[in-house]
C-alpha cells in the first residue's frame, strides 16, 4: 500500500506535463490548419458568392506554381512582335485568368489572397480609398529590407509626416532649381552616346546612370560615383526581392534555416545603411565647418537630417526612419524612372514619326535655345506632352502589376 501510495502521485505528476505538451501542440496544428487551409477555403467561398471566381488554392503554394511556370514558359523566348501588347508577356499568368475568369479574379500568392481588379470604376473606388478601406500591401522578407518602412509602405499618422518631408522637398520651386542639374546629367550622356553613331547603345545601362546621377545630384546633393555604390547594392537587393517572389517559406523556418540568399541579403541591408549614415555624416560635418547656408540643406538629404535633429517630437524622425526614406527615394526614382525612360525609346523607335514630330515641335519652338523649367514653354509642347502620356500610361500599368 504504501509503494502504491508512493508511486501514484509520481505518475499524477508525470503525466500533466504531457498532457499540457499535447495541448499546445493541439493548439498550433488547429491554427496551422487554419491558416493554411480554413481561411483560403473561406475566402475563396465569400468571393465565389459574390461572382468573382479564380484559379483553385493550392496547399501551401496557393498558386505560385503556375504562375512561375507560364512566366517562365513566356519570358524563355522574345516576343514574336514589337506592339503595345505588352501584357501577356509581361503577366501572362493573369492575362490568361482574364479569359477564363473575367475582368476580376482572386488567386493566391502562397497563403495571401490576390484580389486582381481591371473594372475601371472599382479601380477608381480602390485609388480614392477615403474611407481607409483599402490598407497598403505590407513589405516582408526581401523586400522589406529593400523598401523598409519608408513612404511607399508606411500608413497613418507616420504617412502623414513622411509625406510632408518629401512635398516640402520637391514643390515647384525647388523642382525648378533641380532642373540645371538634370539638363547637365542629360547632356553628358548624350554627349557620350555620339561616340557610338551607328553602333548599338544599351540604352537601359544608360538610362540608370543617368538617372543615378540625377537622384544623387536633386536629392542628396553628391555625385553618382559617391551614390554609386547604394545603387549599385539597391538593385541586388532588388534582383533577389524579384527572384524569391514567389517562393514560398515558412516564417519560423527562414529565421532558423537561413539561406544563401538571407544571409546575403543581410548583409546588402547593413553595406546600404552603413554608406546612407556616411552620407549623413558627411552633410552634418557640413553644417558643423559652416559649408551650408540655412541648416542642413534644401534638398531631400537635407530635410531628412534636419527632421533627425528636430527638438519637437512631432516632427522628429527617427535614424531608421531617415535611413527607410533615403532607400525608397533611391529606388522609387531610379528603377521606375529608368524602366519607363526604356520603354518610352522603344515607343518612339516603333514609331519614327513621332520621333519626327516631337524633334521638330521642339526646334520650332526652342531653336538654338537651352531648355528650361519655364511653365509656359513646356505648355507648348503639345507633341511632346503626347509621348509624355504614353510614358505616364506605362507607369499606371507598372503600378497596377506590383
Amino acid at each position: 500500500m504504501k509503494m502504491g501510495a508512493v508511486e501514484i502521485p509520481k505518475l499524477v505528476l508525470f503525466s500533466f506535463p504531457i498532457g499540457v505538451l499535447g495541448f499546445h501542440l493541439l493548439s498550433i496544428l488547429i491554427k496551422f490548419l487554419h491558416k493554411v487551409w480554413w481561411n483560403p477555403i473561406q475566402i475563396t467561398k465569400i468571393l465565389s458568392s459574390q461572382g468573382i471566381k479564380g484559379p483553385p488554392y493550392k496547399f501551401l503554394h496557393g498558386n505560385t506554381k503556375e504562375i512561375y511556370q507560364t512566366l517562365h514558359g513566356t519570358r524563355s523566348k522574345p516576343m514574336k512582335d514589337l506592339s503595345h501588347e505588352i501584357f501577356p508577356y509581361i503577366q501572362p499568368f493573369q492575362h490568361s485568368c482574364i479569359k477564363d475568369y473575367g475582368k476580376n479574379f482572386l488567386y493566391w500568392i502562397g497563403l495571401r489572397p490576390q484580389l486582381f481588379i481591371t473594372e475601371i470604376e472599382l479601380v477608381k473606388e480602390i485609388l480614392n480609398n477615403k474611407d481607409g478601406a483599402y490598407p497598403k500591401w505590407k513589405a516582408e522578407g526581401f523586400a522589406k529590407k529593400l523598401l523598409g518602412d519608408g513612404l511607399v509602405t508606411t500608413e497613418g499618422n507616420k504617412w502623414i509626416k513622411q509625406r510632408k518631408l518629401a512635398n516640402h522637398a520637391f514643390y515647384a520651386e525647388s523642382l525648378k532649381g533641380m532642373v540645371p542639374a538634370m539638363i547637365a546629367s542629360v547632356e553628358t550622356m548624350v554627349e557620350k552616346w555620339k561616340d557610338y553613331e551607328g553602333k548599338e547603345i544599351e540604352v537601359f545601362e544608360e538610362f540608370r546612370i543617368m538617372t543615378s546621377e540625377v537622384i544623387s545630384r536633386t536629392a542628396f546633393g553628391s555625385s553618382y560615383e559617391e551614390g554609386k555604390n547604394i545603387f549599385e547594392m539597391l538593385v541586388k537587393l532588388g534582383s533577389l526581392v524579384s527572384m524569391n517572389f514567389l517562393k514560398i517559406r515558412l516564417p519560423v523556418i527562414r529565421k532558423l534555416m537561413p539561406t544563401k540568399e538571407d544571409i546575403e541579403s543581410d548583409r546588402i541591408e547593413r553595406e546600404i545603411r552603413k554608406s546612407i549614415i556616411g552620407l549623413i555624416k558627411k552633410r552634418e560635418e557640413k553644417v558643423n565647418r559652416g559649408e551650408l547656408e540655412g541648416g542642413y540643406g534644401n534638398d531631400y538629404l537635407g530635410i531628412l537630417v534636419k527632421a533627425y535633429h528636430e527638438s519637437d517630437d512631432s516632427k522628429k524622425i527617427s535614424v531608421d526612419d531617415l535611413i527607410d526614406e533615403c532607400k525608397t527615394f533611391y529606388v522609387a526614382g531610379h528603377e521606375t524612372t529608368t524602366s519607363l525612360l526604356t520603354w518610352t525609346c522603344l515607343l518612339l523607335a516603333i514609331h519614327p514619326e513621332w520621333q519626327d514630330k516631337a524633334r521638330k515641335e521642339v526646334f520650332e519652338l526652342l531653336g538654338e535655345n537651352k531648355i528650361t523649367a519655364d511653365d509656359n514653354f513646356l505648355g507648348k509642347l503639345k507633341i511632346v506632352s503626347v509621348v509624355y502620356y504614353c510614358y505616364s500610361f506605362f507607369f499606371l500599368i507598372w503600378l497596377f502589376g506590383q
